[in-house]
């Protein structure tokens, strides 16, 4: 059977809803069930039932990693917001303000430890190599986020920088996410390297796309606050490659919005924002995500032995990229 994806996604939030988290202490389990109540797209799971179907037409058979998966996802976002100082998440109060720090950072560190919990109720042919991929992703996305912190004491960030770094914190979730359900699929060595290349390249547009609606985005949809990445002056791909656009005036231009203590929070995005629209990175950064986006229906379409309808899912979602307000 070929499912959809908001098959599938059913398929998670009615697995998530069964979850024995309200336990004690309250202060602990409270926060994580709050976390996974607040929605979202849960991507990564569905991608590794969609990654799972491919090969395969038992895709329950990837539903407990998966959930482990969307765990993860959301203890690091835990974390992250501590790091980033982020007050809303989802369009809700965050973790550590809802809570405080401290509460943040133990929930966090049980919910790290409830996905390897899922991670281990995968089929026992599979353990190894889930356990492998698995284990690879949690250093990556810890080995991206120490280089995003470093970027902020960096006075330059290189293109090239900046896309490994994305791709530690980003991109390898995603990617690894459709080839834990691939693997559980049974799928060749063959097709698992070009489920990689499409997962790599859906990853890299997936972020240019959050670092899109960071500054063009609605916050009604966004469910962030708009602006966040320009107040705290982030190294995005919209900032370094504005830099990268920019004469020495007009490097010396922004480097007054950004730094300017004067001028009020809404003044400087607007001022930003302006200028990266002026010198054109609007439309480069959109560009950037039609490439990555190609180069991931390029490797699917690729994907030897597979028949055309059951990729519908996977480019459909790769396509959504372009578009998403979320």
């Amino acid at each position: 059977m070929i499912y959809t994806y908001n098959e599938l996604l059913g398929s998670i939030n009615q697995r998530l809803s069964t979850l024995d988290i309200l336990k004690e202490p309250k202060r602990l389990y409270a926060p994580i069930e709050y976390t996974l109540s607040l929605g979202g797209k849960r991507l990564r799971p569905v991608l590794c039932l969609l990654g799972c179907n491919l090969f395969s037409n038992e895709v329950k058979m990837a539903i407990e990693p998966a959930i482990g998966l969307e765990i993860f996802h959301n203890f690091t976002l835990l974390h992250d917001d501590i790091m980033d100082k982020a007050d809303i998440r989802r369009g809700k109060p965050t973790v550590y303000r809802k809570w405080n720090e401290s509460i943040a950072i133990l929930s966090g560190d049980e919910m790290h430890n409830l996905s390897v919990c899922q991670m281990l109720k995968v089929p026992a042919k599979s353990m190894e190599k889930v356990l492998g991929l698995f284990i690879k992703m949690v250093s990556d996305v810890c080995e991206g986020q120490q280089y995003d912190m470093d970027f902020e004491d960096m006075e330059e960030v290189k293109m090239e920088e900046y896309l490994k770094m994305i791709y530690l914190k980003t991109s390898s979730l995603i990617t690894t996410s459709l080839l834990i359900g691939s693997v559980i699929g049974e799928a060749s060595k063959e097709q698992l390297l070009t489920i990689q290349t499409f997962g790599e390249n859906l990853g890299q547009a997936f972020q240019l796309r959050d670092d899109f609606l960071d500054v063009y985005g609605d916050p009604s949809t966004f469910g962030k606050n708009i602006g966040g990445d320009i107040l705290c002056n982030k190294k995005t791909y919209l900032l370094i490659r504005a830099l990268e656009l920019s004469s020495m005036q007009e490097k010396e231009r922004l480097s007054t919005f950004l730094n300017d203590t004067k001028q009020s929070k809404e003044e400087k995005i607007r001022n930003v924002t302006n200028f990266f629209t002026h010198i054109g990175v609007k439309e480069d950064c959109t560009l950037a995500i039609e490439r990555y986006t190609q180069k991931a229906l390029s490797a699917l379409n690729n994907l030897a032995g597979i028949e055309e309808n059951r990729k519908a899912e996977l480019k459909n979602l790769a396509q959504q990229m372009l578009v998403r307000s979320n």
